[in-house]
């Protein structure tokens, strides 16, 4: 299948300055890039969605670069931004591009076998911060009017409010990422810019920077932002945190519980822009959503296709195993340090070694946990089955004690399918 007929099934385009880029693009012999913002020393999910995109573009055998912006990073992208961003120090971005350069490798082939498809990570600090002054001016300024600037929505976006001005430093980022196109242009060979639909005003600045400069086109090419069904952007947890692509940040686990809850409404957009599942398959997908919803396989697809892609397939197993567990018997068969991680979200008490020893009443431990308002309450859900003790059924004449901890310190409580109580023993 072409680039052009891929591309729009899964819905990746937006706009484009050259709708022929797709037949060069199917043949296999385009340089392109999308610039990553090291504001951080790990990528997110957001990221994810342009080096899969990214990634698509080497398997059909173009060559993909991947820019770091060490450079722009010291100046902060306005687009679409309330207020202006925290500017950073040129030590902190070195390492941020460091730590997000071992993530790509990843996902993208950077090896010489990969012949003239092989990836390139680069840093625009390597140019942004050499050029003079009035050469950057010059030769890059000139080609353009602050009438034409201020007409960008990004830039429009800023001024139009009373609240939020706009400093020349955001002002002249635009330049700054003109300028990283025509210089991949000219030491790679780069025609294709891609990015997100809210860097289109950025993109048609750097093919115009290009076409005046050298005289020859350049293309962009911008795919729709990821959006949750609410509208906002999507790649954070409910309570704001990222998602992001460091194990060490966000767990495997999280990451696939993360999405293994997303909403029916964006699951099918999801799939296409996230995993490289056949056309076929996706659709299947798709039908399951409409006709079995509650089975939420397409859900599950997708946090397996893309913990998999993240932290390989060892790590997608283990998740999804582990999901599953909090809700089995064989939630006993996890390592502590899993456990703990499906229960994070838990409220917990600790309670005293000796006094589980001696075994504990179900009904005062659904109390004191919270799990009852009251010990009728209680009763009246250990009758009716609806207690859980490490996901086993607990009836009223039960005794909680020690010897049913898990790693000799861990009970669950459950009652119903989601409240979940951890008692640690101390």
């Amino acid at each position: 299948m072409n680039v052009r007929d891929d591309w729009s099934f899964r819905g990746l385009i937006h706009l484009t300055t050259d709708d022929e880029v797709f037949d060069r693009l199917s043949a296999g012999s385009v340089t392109a890039y999308v610039g990553f913002d090291p504001t951080a020393s790990s990528l997110h999910l957001g990221h994810l969605f342009p080096l899969c995109n990214l990634r698509r573009l080497q398997m059909a055998g173009n060559a993909p670069i991947a820019l770091a912006g060490g450079g722009t990073g010291l100046i902060g992208d306005p687009s679409f931004k309330d207020v202006e961003r925290p500017l950073l120090t040129r030590e902190v971005l070195d390492a941020n591009v460091e730590g997000i350069g071992e993530q790509m490798s990843r996902f993208l082939d950077f090896s010489p076998s990969a012949g003239r498809a092989r990836a390139k990570l680069l840093n625009n600090a390597d140019w942004l911060t050499t050029i003079g002054l009035t050469d950057f001016l010059r030769d890059v300024g000139k080609h353009f009017t602050v009438n034409q600037m201020i007409a960008k929505e990004s830039v429009k976006s800023r001024l139009d409010r009373d609240d939020a001005g706009l400093s020349f430093t955001e002002f002249a980022y635009m330049l700054l990422q003109a300028y990283d196109f025509l210089r991949l242009n000219l030491d790679h060979g780069c025609t294709l810019q891609l990015g997100g639909s809210d860097q289109w005003g950025n993109i048609t600045m750097g093919t115009e920077l290009v076409r005046k400069s050298t005289g020859t086109p350049a293309a962009g090419l911008t795919s729709p932002l990821l959006l949750r069904a609410d509208g906002t952007k999507f790649g954070k947890s409910e309570g704001g945190e990222q998602v992001w692509l460091d194990a060490t940040r966000t767990s495997p686990f999280k990451m696939h519980q993360f999405l293994l809850n997303s909403d029916d409404k964006v699951a099918p957009a999801l799939l296409r822009f996230f995993t490289f599942l056949d056309h076929e398959a996706i659709l299947e997908l798709d039908e399951a959503t409409n006709t079995a919803p509650q089975e939420r396989r397409a859900q599950r697809a997708l946090a397996n296709e893309v913990v998999a892609v993240v932290h390989g397939e060892e790590a997608a197993v283990k998740a999804e195993r582990a999901g599953e567990a909090l809700f089995s018997e064989s939630i006993a068969e996890l390592d502590e340090a899993t456990l703990l991680e499906v229960v994070a979200d838990a409220p917990s008490s600790t309670w005293s070694r000796e006094e589980l020893a001696i075994g504990v009443d179900p009904v005062d431990l659904l109390v004191a946990s919270h799990l009852a308002k009251s010990k009728a309450e209680a009763r009246r859900y250990l009758e009716q089955g609806g207690v859980y003790l490490n996901n086993v059924r607990l009836d009223v004449a039960s005794r909680v004690g020690l010897s049913d901890a898990l790693h000799g310190r861990y009970l669950v409580m459950r009652r119903g399918r989601r409240q979940l109580h951890l008692v640690v023993a101390a």
